[in-house]
């Protein structure tokens, strides 16, 4: 939000909506301080493998702090996970065909030069992002591996696309090849590892396939502001820190990772970053059981999602989670410890607690300079709903 980055590249446009959506950035600015420029002044080698997705050529990888970009560019998808991982003009920078790697899946060629690059930077610390394309569509899985799945389906179960599932299987054998190579070269002990993912799983695909997947007991998924939307996997493996098996209830966000990365390599925050909106979740890797110094976590997507979703702010304090929709500024409010499905909107029997968090939602987009969606004179009316009163008639910041 606060740097007006709200939505995916190049965007998705609804001229007869009820809300024109902002004009939003489609880059990252090569002014903004990233992890790996941080890192990289600090003698880190620095390496991105797969998705980058966060501006056109220019503002690419090597143009943020790393030192090596392979797959990564403006495309949000592979054109084709089979090899030449190619869709007409469309192509991922710096993988170069070899008979070597003639025939291999995408997936497994990212893991390929994970491992090449452990290898060859072994001897000095690295930064390694691998943002694997998968499981993100087009649901193209190693067609070897989907039999095994179709064998699994049963009637009644939610999760039963097998192709889903197969590419499911490539993206956690890249996980174990990395690392296999940690342990190979005497690595593991003194690797951070992160674990964690973009969005919800994908529950809607229209008229292109059947629905990818199932969140459940989560409600709807990637684009949503409800759980199946924005709730993720975070899983860290920190030795000599972290207790194995152990597990953290404090809602964490992706905003969180750079002054954690910051705080685990001993560097201090650049005077030159500017506002930081995470905070370190070192407190909580030490003792899973500590609590986090903020009152609550944010979201602000502004723009129509081809998943259905319309323009939205949430904010969650401890167990309370408020959503509020722009297009007539209606709330919703949920108790997640009683209520993880988001089934039982508690707006209208706790106005209170409603008025509280939207209080807290409204001065944190005030805080950050959001861009709010505007009223469409040519749109269509917003459906009605039951709403709380508020002084915003229009959406503002």
């Amino acid at each position: 939000a606060r740097l007006h980055l709200t939505d995916w590249i190049p965007g998705h446009e609804r001229p007869n909506a009820p809300l024109r959506i902002p004009d939003w950035r489609k880059f990252l600015p090569l002014e903004e301080l990233t992890l790996a420029e941080v890192l990289r002044s600090a003698g880190y080698f620095t390496a991105h493998i797969g998705k980058w997705h966060l501006g056109p050529e220019g503002f690419w990888p090597t143009d943020q702090g790393f030192l090596v970009n392979i797959a990564g560019c403006h495309l949000g998808q592979p054109p084709s996970y089979y090899w030449p991982y190619q869709r007409g003009k469309q192509r991922l920078p710096n993988l170069e065909l070899t008979p070597e790697t003639e025939q291999m899946y995408l997936t497994d060629r990212l893991a390929q030069e994970a491992v090449r690059l452990i290898r060859t930077h072994a001897q000095e610390p690295f930064l390694l992002y691998i943002a694997t394309y998968q499981v993100h569509t087009p649901i193209e899985p190693k067609k070897e591996y989907v039999p095994k799945y179709e064998a699994a389906v049963r009637p009644g179960m939610k999760h039963r696309n097998p192709q889903y599932a197969a590419m499911v299987q490539s993206m956690d054998e890249l996980v174990g090849r990395v690392l296999a190579v940690l342990d190979e070269q005497k690595l593991a002990d003194r690797t951070v590892i992160f674990f964690t993912s973009d969005n919800g799983g994908l529950t809607r695909l229209g008229r292109q396939g059947p629905n990818p997947t199932n969140n459940s007991p989560l409600r709807e998924g990637k684009g949503s502001p409800y759980e199946g939307g924005v709730r993720v996997p975070l899983v860290v493996r920190w030795p000599g820190v972290i207790q194995l098996g152990s597990t953290c209830d404090e809602p964490v966000i992706s905003v969180d990772f750079f002054p954690t990365i910051l705080e685990i390599a001993g560097l201090a925050k650049p005077p030159e970053t500017g506002p930081v909106d995470g905070v370190s979740l070192v407190p909580v890797l030490k003792d899973p059981k500590s609590r986090l110094p903020r009152e609550a976590i944010y979201w602000h997507y502004p723009h129509y999602h081809p998943g259905g979703a319309t323009p939205y702010g949430a904010v969650r304090a401890g167990d309370w989670k408020l959503i509020e929709f722009y297009e007539d500024m209606h709330v919703e409010l949920y108790n997640l410890k009683e209520d993880i499905g988001e089934t039982t909107d508690l707006a209208g029997k706790m106005p209170q607690q409603a008025a509280r968090l939207r209080e807290m939602l409204h001065r944190w987009r005030q805080s950050v300079g959001a861009q709010m969606p505007q009223p469409n004179p040519n749109g269509a009316k917003p459906s009605s709903a039951p709403s709380l009163p508020s002084k915003e008639k229009v959406p503002k910041p």
